[in-house]
């Protein structure tokens, strides 16, 4: 899996910093910084889709969460237990199950949530860093490509 620690890191790095420039998709909660984005599977390559065992297609997405230690310098990564919900506007709610990801200094948290055509997800995550619990909300559009 080294082989493909660069591209995925690139991939979602640059998928964050494009996304950036229309929204903010990252929260300060206390010490913790939760950079986070919700993106069509097809955005990934078939060889990083396979070698991280996502499924690629065109009703899938990939919920890519990772969690950084702002009050340590640097900002290193930082292990929690990563749960939460998606749920639609029809109000279907779907546990999402959420893998760890370590590449080198990075940890990511990923998970896959099924969608149609325009179809909007609201997610309710819960990130619980030791003994303390923390919340965040977001939601997505995604369509068929």
């Amino acid at each position: 899996m080294n082989f493909f620690s660069r591209p995925l890191l690139c991939l979602l790095l640059g998928l964050v910093f494009t996304s950036s420039a229309s929204a903010e998709n990252m929260k300060k909660i206390g010490n913790l910084d939760v950079h986070y984005m919700a993106i069509g599977a097809t955005f990934l390559t078939p060889e990083i889709a396979k070698a991280y065992g996502i499924e690629r297609s065109r009703y899938n997405g990939l919920v890519n969460i990772s969690v950084l230690d702002n009050s340590q310098k640097n900002t290193p990564a930082k292990t929690v237990v990563m749960m939460g919900k998606a749920r639609n506007d029809l109000g279907q709610i779907k546990s999402l199950e959420f893998r760890e990801v370590k590449e080198g200094m990075a940890v990511y948290y990923l998970a896959q949530i099924k969608y149609s055509n325009e179809e909007t997800i609201h997610f309710d995550i819960d990130i619980i860093d030791g003994t303390e619990k923390h919340k965040i909300k977001f939601s997505q559009k995604f369509y068929v490509d």
